[in-house]
């Protein structure tokens, strides 16, 4: 049954809270430093205030919201340092990933068969970004470098890797929103890691990782040089 289907059963009113309003921060429709009532997201959702106030308890214990007592919340922002944390976190699993997945430390896919489902992510990245939907791409970029984890088969690396899901969307729409020009250079680049993992290069891939992780995240000081050298203007 689809999870649409009219019969499908509605989610208690605090979990309905919970998820808009971490949807909401998550792809930056609210920024760090936004004031937020309770009453502001009761009367988005058409619920009282005591379901949003649990829902804002959860967030705050997720560090995407700090509660202000007779105030409401205001938005956290990334801690600091955080940023680094995660890309380090993905740079390591990503890259033992395609190691093992080279040396053939599992059952199912192979090198061909991984870098076609990356190829099939990327081509639903260009579609997003045709459309202009930074969510959406945002959303598939998060999955592309998932579909990289699990090709390794670690099923350990795999949840723990899925638990960085949050923090990776998020970052990702603050990185890449202010500058289109970097959306076809992300698109680039997943391309040439899809093509790293169909020739079974481990070393190449790390190479390419680091570099389109900092690129991505730290453009002030990666990113200029080498959007010339990739735009061949």
């Amino acid at each position: 049954m689809s999870p649409n289907s009219s019969d499908a059963p509605t989610p208690p009113a605090a979990v309905r809270a919970y998820l808009t309003t971490k949807e909401l921060v998550l792809t930056g429709e609210l920024p760090a430093g936004h004031l937020l009532s309770e009453g502001d997201i009761a009367e988005r959702l058409g619920m009282s205030r005591t379901p949003v106030r649990e829902a804002f308890l959860r967030l705050q214990a997720e560090e995407l919201l700090q509660l202000i007592p007779k105030r409401g919340a205001v938005v956290a922002p990334v801690p600091p340092g955080e940023a680094d944390d995660v890309l380090d976190a993905r740079e390591a699993l990503e890259t033992a990933a395609v190691r093992r997945l080279v040396r053939g430390i599992r059952t199912g896919a192979s090198l061909t068969e991984a870098a076609a489902g990356l190829r099939a992510i990327v081509k639903t990245q260009h579609e997003h970004a045709d459309s202009g939907d930074l969510v959406a791409f945002a959303d598939a970029d998060e999955a592309f470098h998932r579909a990289i984890v699990a090709a390794g088969g670690n099923a350990l690396t795999t949840r723990f890797y899925a638990t960085l899901a949050d923090r990776q969307r998020r970052m990702s729409i603050q990185a890449l929103g202010p500058d289109l020009d970097h959306i076809e250079i992300v698109l680039r680049e997943h391309s040439e890691l899809a093509d790293a993992v169909a020739g079974g290069d481990a070393d190449g891939f790390a190479v390419l990782l680091r570099s389109h992780l900092d690129g991505t995240h730290h453009p002030d000081t990666t990113r200029p040089a080498r959007a010339r050298r990739g735009s061949g203007r």
